[in-house]
């Protein structure tokens, strides 16, 4: 007898509860899980399939473009080990994909030196570009080595086939041959306009600059002169494009102030005029109230690529430290504690003033096709069914059903008042006495911004760092919210107006909520599927 129930746990646990390591139900056939709401200790897959994560190692800054002879994107990124030399590290691997959902990989493209004391001993981000005139591609890249009388340096690479690369050893660019910073020299950016090649390239001269460098044929450059990056922010992984009638520049504001490291951008009617824009940031923000800020402190390195009918942007969020999860979701402060992650892919959205927002991509929605039933199974000042229903007072919540590791949840809310808060929790156990809840806070009457909050009777509430940006409230106090998760990676979305990216460890496996804060909201066409 006791081998048989053993058996039946087994069973059970390799049919509902793939991937975890907790084994709080294991032998209690009796239970049923589906109406459980203690916590359970998931653990991650070995490798995400929707925002990419090798099996070994994790995404650093990717650097997309669309390759027309393949009919795909490609996206080169630095690849992140745990156990890096001490000078080289950062091998530039490649993933292509059709959609920005599904990834096939193409393992190392480019490696790093075979010297402690080659300058390219250390690989850092650049970007590729296919050359119709030779009919090669070419990657321009940073060479990162401290013992190099230049610590970071402009290198080369081409293939005729994206398959055997060729270094060239005889070119290079140096930031001091230009009165540049020997230092910090990188990140280079190709852009076409006009007939004519743009290489902009992140550095300093005292100050943060950008420097521009022009090519008629791709080999050779000429030094067009520096300009101003944002004040005495070093701006990492340059990315400039037109769409429209307007030009933009993409940018990552290094790690200097809790609040600027983010991706953003600017926006003007022509490259020139994205330079102006640099001499006098603060007067020049794009017209969006939240100074051109695309998404959360988790997104970041952003750069963007298009296929001709819609433009992607990719970037990393990061992987978060600690003995467990309730460590790991609040460890971040000042900064991200850790370099690299999952690779994250957003759909650029131009609206028609010319600002830009993100979006969702249409094929990683495409992806959650497996509809769940939606099940209430602990509640307070609710009133309604399981899908449409209302929250009443503060400290109101409906609690849901457990997750499982993708997760496409989708509802809308209608606040009563312009002054109506409401967030979405997750980890929430019934025994649970700190969970995660990101909160739609309102700023003041007419502004919203995401933040993330450790909730709970032992929960450290406002977790600083990790907020969105501000955006307006929706005149008719309506919001659309989409999320999309795999494993502990989380995107949201809301009136396409509003981009979250987190990383959450502890979603899958474990019940979720969405929640009042005084006031009344109606919440109507709750879904949630998976694949």
């Amino acid at each position: 007898m006791k081998k048989m129930i053993y058996s039946i746990a087994i069973a059970l646990s390799a049919v509902t509860l793939t991937g975890c390591s907790d084994d709080k139900f294991e032998g209690d056939v009796a239970k049923d899980w589906a109406a459980t709401t203690e916590f359970f200790n998931s653990t991650e897959e070995n490798g995400y399939s929707t925002y990419y994560t090798p099996a070994i190692g994790r995404v650093g800054d990717p650097m997309p473009f669309y390759d027309e002879k393949a009919g795909e994107y490609k996206v080169l990124y630095l690849q992140e080990f745990n156990n890096n030399a001490p000078f080289r590290y950062h091998p530039i691997w490649t993933v292509a994909t059709k959609d920005g959902a599904n990834y096939h990989s193409l393992g190392e493209t480019l490696g790093v030196g075979s010297s402690d004391f080659q300058q390219d001993a250390a690989l850092g981000t650049g970007c590729c570009y296919y050359n119709k005139q030779d009919g090669l591609y070419y990657i321009y890249y940073t060479g990162h080595n401290p013992n190099c009388e230049n610590t970071e340096v402009v290198l080369r690479a081409t293939s005729p086939d994206y398959k055997t690369w060729t270094r060239d050893n005889s070119w290079s660019l140096k930031g001091a041959d230009y009165n540049l910073s020997k230092n910090d020299f990188r990140d280079p950016q190709i852009f076409e306009d006009n007939g004519v090649y743009h290489m902009v390239i992140a550095t300093r001269q005292g100050d943060p600059k950008f420097a521009d460098f022009t090519s008629t044929d791709m080999k050779n450059w000429e030094f067009a002169g520096s300009f101003n990056a944002v004040w005495d922010r070093m701006c990492e992984c340059p990315d400039i494009f037109k769409m429209g009638d307007w030009w933009y520049f993409i940018y990552s504001e290094g790690y200097q102030t809790t609040w600027s490291r983010k991706v953003k951008y600017m926006m003007a009617k022509s490259f020139e005029g994205l330079k102006a824009c640099f001499g006098d940031p603060g007067a020049n923000w794009p017209k969006d109230g939240h100074e051109g800020v695309l998404d959360s402190r988790a997104f970041y390195a952003g750069k963007t690529a298009s296929n001709g009918s819609e433009r992607l942007i990719w970037g990393w969020c990061p992987f978060r430290s600690g003995a467990n999860v309730w460590e790991k979701n609040i460890n971040v402060g000042e900064k991200e504690p850790n370099w690299s992650g999952a690779l994250v892919c957003h759909k650029i959205i131009q609206h028609a003033d010319g600002t830009l927002t993100l979006g969702k991509v249409d094929a990683i929605d495409a992806k959650y096709t497996n509809a769940q039933d939606v099940k209430v199974v602990a509640n307070n000042g609710y009133t309604g069914s399981a899908t449409s229903f209302k929250l009443s007072g503060d400290n109101a919540f409906a609690q849901f059903a457990r997750l499982g590791n993708h997760n496409k949840i989708s509802f809308t809310v209608k606040t009563d008042n312009n002054w109506d808060k409401f967030g979405i929790s997750f980890v929430r156990g019934g025994d649970s006495k700190k969970y995660y809840t990101i909160v739609v806070n309102p700023e003041d009457e007419n502004n919203r911004k995401i933040n993330f909050e450790e909730e709970g009777a032992e929960g450290k509430g406002f977790i600083e760092g990790i907020d969105g940006y501000w955006f307006a409230r929706p005149a008719n106090n309506v919001y659309n919210v989409t999320i999309y998760t795999d494993n502990s990676v989380l995107t949201m979305y809301i009136n396409d107006v509003c981009a979250y990216t987190q990383r959450i460890y502890g979603m899958a496996k474990n019940c979720w909520s969405i929640n009042n804060y005084g006031g009344n909201i109606d919440v109507t066409d709750l879904t949630v599927s998976q694949y």
